[in-house]
């Protein structure tokens, strides 16, 4: 069955025909090697995340003159901005390049500057570097999701495209474990169990841990662009492209592996929308005079905007977040650092579960269980124990709805300029993540613990409701959601 649309005996493949075919796998068809592969470079972007969040106290007294552990969080915001700064810059700019050129090349270029940007970072020498540094790195990163997200949903069976971006999203997750843990023991001293950990080496002696942070980013990045030559394109892009029989070939792989599986359905001949119509010169002309992509981007750019406040105040920021709290440094490190254990166990869980609920539908849910983790850390005191409860609920809580909103945001435009209106929406959304770090943060001194955390928490509510405006897109067709 595997033959149906593409067999010599029915004449050369057509765009109708490859996309017929491709809709029809009901299982993952590609090696489980690429879900690893692509995986890489969401480890990567959160490793590079969060390993800010507790090395950068050595980072700057290192480089910065006059920054001291107790002044140095001080300085944190402008590197925090800069690197988001880039994630606009180079999804905006980079993007569109995947919808002319195709998403496979544009993953190695994306993470090839995310990698250089990295080692830039390893080998500073002043505050100044530092921060061009953090704005190189962003650029590749902010593209790399942008394409990573959209390369995902189109190759990943209708009934599951949410269940495989969290699948990926379980890399972002060990990510983060991997770049706060790392920090913890790289870039902080010594120090007895909670307020540290006892085995760390960032103290007298060894003050460049931080550039070996950077220097294992930018191994990581290496090792994610060797792998990426072994991904094929896109056949949805490809069909754009009228590259058919480039798509046919890879179809017909991605069939042969399902029907190992089981019988294959019949392929539907439905009608396939803009899947077989090319991007235009500028692929965001495809979107700006759409009145449908205009409405869904201004609604999912909210939601990102809005979502993001909370993101990165936590994400970017917690340890800081802790310390305006009153809570010492290196134990706000460590409350920070099992958080991310709560990462890790809501993007497992999720993978299970995330096709049971519309993909609008778990931003509420995210909300509830951060504010639940929010009020916990609110009234643990000094309770360390009820601190790490708290801090792994809040951060399972800030993820739960990142990855299932990841995939409706990739379905809610047209193949042609999927990577452009994915960029407008997250990418540049992340400059709510700005907000939070340079609005959100510097008032957090002046209010209780409770209201502090509420703050921060209460912008997911807000875009939690905005979301509900957004299409259904579970289990369908990409091309009639976004034609």
């Amino acid at each position: 069955m595997a033959t149906e649309a593409g067999s010599p005996a029915l004449g050369a493949p057509t765009g109708e025909g490859i996309i017929a075919r491709l809709e029809r796998l009901e299982v993952w068809s590609l090696s489980y090697l690429f879900i690893g592969i692509i995986g890489l470079g969401f480890l990567f972007t959160f490793y590079d995340i969060f390993d800010i969040n507790v090395s950068f106290i050595q980072t700057c007294t290192q480089i910065k003159p006059g920054c001291t552990p107790e002044n140095a969080l001080s300085a944190l915001p402008l590197p925090v901005v800069l690197n988001l700064v880039g994630y606009v810059v180079g999804t905006l700019i980079l993007s569109p390049i995947a919808d002319r050129i195709g998403r496979r090349n544009m993953l190695l270029i994306t993470m090839l500057i995310t990698g250089l940007g990295s080692l830039y970072n390893a080998f500073v020498g002043d505050y100044a570097n530092f921060n061009a540094a953090r704005a190189i790195t962003g650029i590749g990163i902010g593209a790399d999701l942008a394409i990573v997200n959209t390369y995902i949903g189109e190759v990943a069976p209708r009934r599951a495209r949410a269940r495989f971006t969290t699948l990926i999203f379980i890399m972002s997750a060990l990510g983060a474990l991997l770049g706060i843990w790392l920090g913890l023991f790289l870039t902080t001293p010594a120090t007895p169990w909670p307020n540290g950990l006892p085995f760390a080496l960032g103290g007298p002696g060894f003050e460049n841990g931080w550039r070996w942070m950077y220097g294992v980013g930018a191994l990581l990045a290496l090792v994610a662009i060797l792998l990426r030559f072994e991904l094929p394109e896109s056949p949805r892009w490809l069909i754009g492209q009228h590259r058919l029989d480039e798509a046919d070939r890879i179809v017909a792989h991605m069939e042969a592996r399902a029907a190992k599986r089981g019988p294959l359905a019949e392929p539907q001949l439905e009608a396939v929308g803009g899947a077989v119509t090319p991007p235009a010169p500028l692929p965001y002309h495809d979107l700006f005079t759409n009145p449908l992509y205009i409405r869904r981007m201004i609604l999912l750019f909210l939601v990102w905007f809005i979502g993001y406040i909370t993101v990165y105040s936590y994400a970017a920021g917690f340890t800081s977040v802790l310390s305006a709290l009153k809570y010492p440094p290196p134990e706000a490190g460590v409350i920070a650092a099992v958080g991310t254990f709560g990462f890790v166990a809501e993007a497992i869980v999720m993978s299970f579960i995330v096709e049971r609920l519309h993909r609008r539908h778990w931003l509420p849910v995210g909300a509830v269980v951060t504010i639940i983790g929010a009020l916990i850390v609110a009234f643990a005191g000094k309770n360390i124990g009820l601190a790490f409860v708290g801090s792994f609920i809040i951060f399972a809580g800030f993820n739960l709805w990142v990855s299932p909103t990841y995939a409706l945001s990739a379905e809610s435009f047209p193949t042609r300029a999927r990577t452009t209106g994915f960029a407008v929406v997250d990418g540049v959304g992340h400059i709510g993540g700005g907000i939070g770090v340079l609005v959100i943060a510097p008032i957090l001194p002046t209010m209780s613990t409770l209201g502090a955390l509420m703050l921060i928490s209460s912008f997911l509510v807000v875009a939690a409701i905005i979301v509900q405006f957004a299409p259904h897109t579970r289990d369908r067709h990409l091309d009639h959601i976004s034609p």
